[in-house]
């Protein structure tokens, strides 16, 4: 068993040690990494864009569309679009996808590696584009294509994190890996930009283009990650030291005989052995049992860390930020109250781009609770004035341009107070709270998570709603809904999320163990898990010295 194996490794009870000054180069690893939330954003835009083109409404349902009016033919414009159970089969699918991705990617990314797992998600992903191009209206090809390319994302989404919080120096964790969520508003961004460019064709390019663009990414992702090296904690998992220090060495930009190298593997050594002899491995199904052991009353218990994980991620998705970005331009459409829904949504999108920056700093400099209780707050707020505006002076009767500007205006702050908070901070999150034996799992679980709630969010939505026979029409009224939610959201931030800011992986173990989330942000690391395991060096720093014999990466 892995940990079983004693390694012959010395380390330091300096706190300050423990870890390499932060290097341009690391700051390069994690911004290419971070390159896999184009995945996720830019699939989550396209769709929302293509349900709402003309030529791919008229290809699925044979309704008429004039292109020299701008006008549908022999029906309201309200009424011209996909059924609500088309809409919501095409965009939930996806995530169905995802979900299974996500949870398969665990067990891939512990028995292969971090970088040869995110590469077949690539591989996955471009065999689903290729079924959604040469579908036209054959639905049940289209939906399997979206199926093939959430596998795909699912394993890029979960291990992409995974792999960034393993790499990435502790005082820049939170700022790197909230890159990933920039990356999925620039993706978003982007995949409107294209639809926004196409939606007018009057023809199969009006998908088609959209879709292919996809390639690009997965093309650019799947060439640097063989240039990038493996997760140094991968590799002290397996027991391959030696590859250990050496992929430590090239993220961490230092020598393979330096010190701090020497140091930090030492520590997470100790760290590893420590947990093992907590959670000792078993089975294939001990393993993945393992994730739920413990009591909900102890702070660092599997069972609590998993549902954290969780949890985070099913509040990030009921926060309602996905209704805007898979319904939002159909949304805006149905409402019959804004001229240009496609421009809109593109605004929404550049939005969400714009605001996402400023968690790389705030995350570090306030923290993750902070971030996550004040953005709940501003969502609560400015859902609620959607909604309250919305079934007042914004209903298409009133003919109130004012109260619909307003609305667009509340609209853009709510995804301001997401994409500065629990955007990038849900991803931060679920990246710190687990221990190296169950990270793959727990992480895999927790985006197998997000991506459950977000295929209900997507399979409810469009009936919540659409204004087809059988949908609930609410209009403006579903943002009370996601208000609701919010205040849900807020409440488990406060009382349930402890503060990682400044901790290695390691160090987050123990604060979980000694104080609760609402103390957390007050609490201070007193000694490295070499100096707990026995594994301190003399002063000569002589004793027990492994060397580190130069081994190339299989």
């Amino acid at each position: 068993m892995v940990g079983a194996v004693v390694y012959p490794l010395s380390g330091t009870a300096d706190l300050s040690r423990i870890e390499a000054p932060v290097t341009f180069k690391a700051y390069l690893l994690c911004g290419f990494a971070a390159f896999g939330g184009i995945f996720f954003g830019y699939d989550t835009g396209w769709m929302s864009g293509v349900l709402g083109m003309p030529y791919f409404i008229t290809l699925y349902t044979g309704l008429q569309y004039n292109y020299e009016t701008g006008e549908p033919v022999d029906v309201p414009k309200t009424e011209f679009g996909l059924p609500s159970s088309q809409k919501s089969l095409m965009t939930s699918i996806l995530s169905c996808g995802t979900f299974f991705g996500a949870l398969i990617a665990g067990d891939v990314a512990d028995f292969l590696g971090r970088r040869p797992t995110i590469i077949i998600g690539c591989l996955v992903f471009c065999v689903g584009c290729i079924l959604e191009i040469i579908s036209t209206n054959q639905e049940v090809l289209f939906v399997m294509g979206r199926l093939v390319s959430g596998v795909g994302v699912g394993f890029i989404s979960a291990v992409i994190i995974l792999y960034m919080a393993e790499v990435a120096p502790r005082k820049v964790r939170g700022a790197l890996v909230s890159g990933y969520q920039f990356c999925i508003t620039l993706g978003i961004l982007l995949a409107n930009c294209v639809t926004y460019a196409s939606s007018n064709r009057n023809d199969t390019g009006s998908y088609r283009i959209p879709v292919g663009v996809q390639f690009l990414w997965a093309i650019i992702l799947g060439i640097g990650l063989f240039i990038l090296p493996e997760s140094p904690r991968y590799y002290v998992m397996k027991g391959k030291i030696d590859l250990a220090a050496r992929s430590l060495s090239q993220v961490r930009g230092q020598p393979l005989d330096s010190d701090y190298i020497k140091d930090e593997l030492a520590e997470i050594v100790a760290n590893h052995e420590y947990e093992m002899q907590i959670i000792p491995q078993t089975s294939y199904i001990g393993s993945w049992i393992a994730c739920f052991q413990g009591s909900l009353r102890k702070g660092n218990s599997n069972l609590r860390r998993t549902l954290l994980g969780s949890a985070m991620q099913m509040m990030q998705q009921l926060t309602g930020i996905n209704f805007i970005f898979y319904f939002g331009t159909t949304f805006f459409q149905q409402l019959g109250t804004i001229q240009n829904p496609f421009f809109i949504s593109l605004v929404t999108t550049l939005v969400n781009v714009l605001s996402t920056p400023i968690s790389f700093i705030a995350v570090e400099k306030l923290g993750r609770r902070v971030l996550l209780n004040w953005g709940g707050v501003g969502m609560v707020i400015t859902q609620f004035i959607v909604a309250i505006v919305g079934v007042t002076e914004g209903r298409p009767e009133a003919q109130n341009d004012a109260a619909v500007k307003v609305m667009i205006a509340f609209i853009c702050i709510y995804i301001f107070c997401f994409a500065s908070t629990w955007g990038p901070v849900g991803w931060v999150i679920i990246g710190e709270c687990f221990p190296l034996p169950i990270r793959s799992r727990g992480v895999g679980i927790s985006t197998a998570c997000n991506w459950f709630w977000n295929c209900i969010i997507a399979v409810i939505t469009p009936y919540m709603v659409g204004n087809t026979p059988g949908s609930a029409n609410l209009g403006p009224r579903v943002f009370f809904i996601w208000g609701s939610l919010c205040i849900g959201s807020t409440l488990f931030a406060y009382f349930l999320v402890p503060e990682m800011k400044g901790l290695t992986l390691e160090q987050i173990d123990t604060m979980m163990e000694e104080t609760t989330p609402r103390k957390s942000r007050s609490w201070k690391p007193t000694s490295t898990f070499a100096a707990q395991m026995g594994r301190v060096r003399d002063e000569k720093g002589s004793a027990n010295q492994q060397e580190f014999a130069p081994e190339s990466e299989p």
